[in-house]
């Protein structure tokens, strides 16, 4: 069956792509699909998937520790006060991902997200979270949806507190991501860890 899960290494079945470097091996096994909270650790995630757009996962797993070094660790309080001096040097870094559009909007959000309250990211995001016993575990990569009408409402109330570069595929990438929503497929030794 194309898309189901495959044996790693150790025998264990693992969803085909988490298989396909080590760096991936490592991500899918201990971080994603697990529960992430807390402003910051979002903000850095709905960043890193708004920089991920259009690209490869790995190019920004393999850069993620130059992404932090250049964010500030993604303090939302201390990029909000990134000047232009500091969005000129995110423009020059070759660590990270030197695409105008998606550092403007990362400097934004993290101006918008600085005026919440402490808590309101978080408890925004997983509001969306949707029930686990409505969804099927899916049986191959074909069952994983790319949007749902869950991510399409994400991103919409996002949009509409004045967020960018988070539309509904960025929005369903960081569910998965952040464990709102367990995609591993029904075989993956890590479903039942997530």
């Amino acid at each position: 069956m194309t898309g189901a899960a495959v044996p790693g290494p150790d025998g264990a079945l693992r969803c085909p792509w988490g298989l396909s470097t080590e760096d991936y091996v490592a991500y899918h096994d201990e971080e994603w699909g697990r529960p992430v909270h807390g402003d910051d650790a979002l903000f850095e995630r709905l960043s890193l998937e708004a920089f991920q757009s259009g690209l490869s996962w790995i190019t920004i797993l393999r850069r993620r520790e130059t992404f932090r070094a250049a964010f500030s660790d993604f303090k939302i309080a201390d990029v909000a006060a990134f000047t232009d001096a500091d969005r000129e040097r995110l423009l020059a870094d070759p660590g990270i991902i030197r695409n105008r559009a998606k550092v403007d909007a990362t400097l934004a959000n993290a101006r918008v997200l600085a005026d919440w309250s402490p808590g309101e990211l978080d408890e925004l995001i997983w509001s969306y979270a949707p029930d686990a016993a409505t969804r099927p575990a899916p049986r191959v990569l074909g069952d994983v949806p790319a949007i749902t009408d869950e991510s399409k409402a994400l991103s919409k109330e996002l949009k509409k507190r004045g967020l960018r570069f988070v539309g509904p595929t960025t929005a369903y990438a960081l569910m998965q991501a952040c464990g709102l929503v367990n995609d591993h497929l029904a075989d993956c030794t890590a479903r039942t860890r997530a």
